[in-house]
């Protein structure tokens, strides 16, 4: 059996040693190494019976640097020195590979990670400050405060790793301010009606219906490439959103489902409905149901870059100076000027939790001071109304 070290620790003088003279008394007398290299060494025993050594050229920092170690050793939080000397960059490389990934996630978390200035920086020397300096320079750079803060949310998905996996104590990233949001509605684009009838004129015969799926059901553009004609249930009058098609490379089309699990199933008006038959008539004749609405290259879908194209085309043509994304907005505006609640709007926009949907729309409905006041107003006529009815008016206190 192996013995077990007794965990030991301190600070030793590398350059005197102890000796005893002619009478048994201790003293201490210059050894080999007096006035080469580090004098003071700190030296401890972690859990696993391993033995640590640091030298420094002052006894208090030898001290400091026992301290630290064995106070984190006594309260769970140790971190051995050499997984904690690994760098950012050395971690997620390791980490990264054994993530259930797609291919664009992959490919976004790499890039940021590559771009964050401290990625050398070892896991155990990484402070707020070095992602403050990061998120300073992505300011100054311009970039807008939610990229910046998808940024540093993917930095510390590979922190919160470390932190599980003994690399590291604690998030050096929490804490450092980002920049704030800023939504409003001059800042979001929303078409005018009258914009969005010219888009659907002017689009190609067999491209009318997407531009009409993305602006009356609130579909994203990676969603309405991969309708198929099956997903429109025209007598239940919905339309189920199933899958989105990504492009990965050219003419390679990965089809997977909607972002964040936003499978739903959305109301169809009556116009739509008569738009999408048609274009089954014309451009989709058939008897399979899983045949794609809109055909095009990889996996039968249109892809992305083609819906670019087909689109900058149509608004060039219609006059609409527009963003294909803005035609979302103008769903989602059209439903709150309805009437409909933050719930609703939420299953048919498909977003994963109804404070998204107030983070983008919350200026659009009604403003709440307007709620507040007209709401007093009626209960005050409610308990003034006996008072009024037989002109006692109210007293005032």
């Amino acid at each position: 059996m192996t013995q077990r070290r007794n965990r030991r620790a301190g600070v030793e003088d590398r350059w005197t040693r102890t000796i005893r003279d002619a009478d048994g008394n201790e003293q201490r007398v210059p050894s080999a190494r007096n006035g080469k290299g580090l004098r003071w060494m700190g030296r401890y025993v972690d859990d696993q019976n391993r033995e640590h050594t640091k030298s420094f050229a002052r006894k208090v920092e030898a001290k400091t640097w026992v301290n630290e170690h064995t106070a984190a050793l006594t309260t769970g939080t140790y971190v051995d020195p050499s997984r904690s000397a690994i760098t950012v960059a050395s971690f997620y490389g390791q980490w990264a590979p054994r993530q259930v990934w797609v291919h664009h996630t992959r490919r976004s978390n790499d890039a940021v990670v590559d771009g964050f200035p401290s990625k050398g920086v070892a896991l155990g020397e990484l402070r707020a400050s070095h992602v403050e300096t990061w998120v300073k320079v992505m300011s100054d750079d311009g970039l807008e405060p939610t990229t910046i803060r998808q940024r540093v949310s993917t930095l510390r998905a590979v922190l919160k790793a470390a932190i599980r996996d003994g690399y590291l104590v604690r998030d050096p990233s929490q804490n450092v301010r980002l920049p704030r949001l800023r939504r409003n509605e001059a800042a979001m684009e929303i078409p005018e009606p009258a914009e969005v009838g010219r888009l659907l004129e002017h689009a190609d015969a067999d491209f009318s219906a997407y531009v009409a799926l993305c602006a009356f059901a609130g579909l994203r553009r990676a969603e309405a490439c991969a309708v198929q004609v099956g997903d429109i249930d025209f007598l239940g009058r919905v339309l189920r959103v199933e899958r989105q098609a990504v492009l990965i490379a050219r003419n390679n089309i990965d089809v997977r489902a909607p972002k964040y699990g936003s499978e739903r199933v959305v109301p169809v008006p009556d116009g739509l409905l008569a738009l999408l038959g048609e274009h089954i008539r014309m451009h989709r004749p058939g008897d399979d149901p899983a045949r794609p609405m809109f055909p095009g290259v990889g996996a039968g879908m249109l892809s992305t870059n083609q819906v670019w194209r087909l689109f900058d085309r149509a608004r060039r043509l219609a006059g609409v100076d527009t963003h294909l994304h803005a035609l979302r907005h103008f769903y989602a505006s059209g439903l709150i000027r309805a009437g409909c609640d933050v719930v609703t709007v939420q299953r048919a926009m498909g977003h994963s939790a109804p404070s998204i949907t107030l983070n983008t729309y919350s200026h659009l409905w009604p403003d709440a001071e307007d709620r507040t006041r007209g709401a007093a107003s009626e209960m005050f006529a409610q308990a003034t109304a006996d008072q009024l009815r037989t002109g006692d008016g109210i007293r005032s206190l």
